[in-house]
């Protein structure tokens, strides 16, 4: 009697144990599972601080990177693959983020977790007028638009709308808001500071037709002193600068920004004539006014135009906000290097396990 007594107690202490053992075990696997599903929200943060800092990279935009850890000599890693999405020119603020951590034990993934977000850089200005402004019935902004003044909207602006006041009667996709609801300032884009910092090409014409200047290794800041005529077919990579007016007299200019840098920056007035147009892929500063023909062909800016004087004159314009293309480096007033972007923010407009 005693032996049979001493075996059902162990039998029923062992089926303890083994339940006990199996509790554990599911234990840790929660824990684990956790422990990578923070991991693969880390991977996102990780992606939105690069995507919105692209200056820290080398490609145009942070397209991913595999076998990161967020604690140095931990087992755990995450994987990040990043793509823009292009499907239409509006959606060059809109990044897919695929994260997948893991934790490597004897070589094997185990603990798996993958997490997909759609991140949105917002506010991102792509038109922003240091003064009163109009948009005329022929321009088409895709993004925001800052006025530090009265705008008088003619035109299309799919994106929301800063401004001191507002009337006229073209569409505005987004929302109306008060400039104080920006937290985003004009770029420091001087002539000197480029000139400085970068290798220069002096350009002594002030008058180009169908030349290339560009791309160099390092790259370069072409710079002309006085005022400049591109006459049609200039294509230029790097930046532009032009320390009195630009006037475009013909078709087929093309002016492309290098890594970090405005595509152009103009200290007096860009002046577009009749059947003329300019391509410009990157940030355009002009610190006095943009003095557009009813008869131009066109001018298609992929970044941003940013303008003191705002725009004169009912010629075709089309603004798509690049981020991506306009994130530069900018200096101080004591000369140190900081970074300057055209968004203020970014949230996820969703977020899903996978």
């Amino acid at each position: 009697m005693v032996l049979f007594i001493v075996m059902v107690i162990t039998i029923l202490s062992l089926g303890f144990l083994s339940r006990s053992d199996v509790e554990l075990a599911c234990g840790r696997n929660m824990v684990l599972r956790a422990q990578m599903d923070y991991l693969a929200e880390s991977g996102l943060e990780h992606a939105r601080g690069l995507i919105l800092n692209p200056q820290d990279v080398v490609s145009e935009y942070f397209t991913g990177a595999t076998g990161q850890q967020l604690v140095a000599g931990s087992g755990d890693y995450y994987d990040l693959e990043v793509v823009r999405d292009d499907s239409v020119t509006t959606n060059r603020c809109n990044y897919i983020i695929d994260c997948n951590s893991y934790r490597l034990r004897n070589g094997e993934k185990i603990g798996r977790s993958s997490i997909r977000g759609e991140l949105r850089l917002d506010p991102c200005i792509a038109y922003w007028a240091g003064s009163d402004t109009t948009v005329s019935s022929k321009m088409l902004i895709n993004g925001d638009v800052y006025c530090d003044g009265m705008l008088t909207n003619n035109g299309n602006i799919n994106g929301d709308l800063f401004a001191n006041g507002l009337n006229g009667s073209g569409s505005i996709a987004g929302q109306q808001k008060a400039v104080g609801d920006l937290s985003l300032a004009w770029p420091r884009v001087t002539v000197q500071d480029f000139t400085s910092n970068y290798p220069v090409q002096i350009i002594d014409a002030n008058s180009l037709s169908g030349g290339t200047f560009g791309p160099y290794n390092p790259v370069r800041v072409c710079y002309r002193i006085g005022d400049l005529e591109l006459a049609g077919g200039v294509k230029i990579e790097g930046m532009l600068i032009v320390d009195a007016n630009l006037t475009i007299s013909g078709n087929g200019n093309v002016i492309t920004a290098g890594k970090n840098l405005p595509a152009l920056l103009v200290s007096g007035n860009l002046i577009i004539k009749d059947g003329c147009g300019l391509d410009v892929y990157g940030l355009a500063v002009v610190e006095g006014q943009m003095q557009i023909s009813a008869g131009a062909t066109g001018v298609n800016i992929i970044g941003g135009l940013f303008v003191e004087n705002g725009i004169v004159g009912d010629g075709n314009i089309t603004i798509t906000a690049a981020p991506a293309k306009t994130a530069i480096v900018v200096w101080s007033e004591g000369g140190i290097a900081g970074k300057w972007g055209q968004a203020a923010g970014a949230f996820f407009r969703n977020i899903e396990r996978k």
